[in-house]
């Protein structure tokens, strides 16, 4: 694990796997967990800031308006309908309160920290077989994989992703999304 301020990498998940997972959580009575992976994958948020969402921003809402704590931006975040039935079914499941916060500790009166997410990450892919390099961060990674996926690889969509997660350019978020690794690993392939 790595120490507190201490910068790491994280891959990205492939979207049908990170839907597994959420399922394989709930199924195995890890609900926080399922949420923080669901809403994390779904809205792209930097941990800090998914930390911090309570239930009321985005229970039954289309979009909430959060600033982000990073870069002190305002930014809108529209709630996919698919992440919203995961926030219903969940907030059921937790029994919680609308004004409590969504990812609590098991004191109930404070967010998880960065580094207990990163530690029980790390435990929750060992558990479930899953290989790679993965921390908070990778919620972020897969939600931008998953956009320059369904929107087939384009140019637009890294311009928009950039856009989306404050990147100062479009190379910047090539290289955060792996993207060159991959085109070069794919030169190998097509021979």
């Amino acid at each position: 694990m790595a120490l507190k301020g201490q910068k790491t990498t994280s891959d990205f998940l492939e979207w049908n796997k990170m839907q597994t997972i959420v399922l394989k959580l709930e199924r195995d009575n890890e609900l926080k967990f399922a949420l923080l992976i669901a809403t994390g994958s779904y809205i792209g948020l930097r941990i800090s800031d998914l930390l911090q969402l309570r239930w009321n921003q985005v229970l039954n809402e289309e979009h909430f308006t959060i600033t982000e704590k990073k870069t002190k931006k305002i930014r809108k975040v529209t709630i996919n309908p698919e992440l919203q039935i995961i926030l219903k079914r969940l907030f059921i499941q937790l029994e919680a309160k609308e004004t409590d916060l969504m990812f609590v500790n098991r004191f109930g009166d404070k967010p998880f920290s960065i580094q207990y997410v990163n530690s029980k990450l790390k435990d929750i892919f060992n558990k479930y077989n899953v290989k790679g390099q993965y921390s908070s961060h990778f919620m972020r990674k897969t939600l931008g994989r998953r956009l320059w996926e369904v929107n087939k690889y384009s140019d637009q969509a890294l311009l928009l992703l950039s856009q989306l997660f404050n990147h100062t350019s479009v190379s910047t978020t090539k290289i955060y999304l792996g993207i060159r690794e991959q085109e070069i690993s794919n030169l190998y392939l097509s021979i």
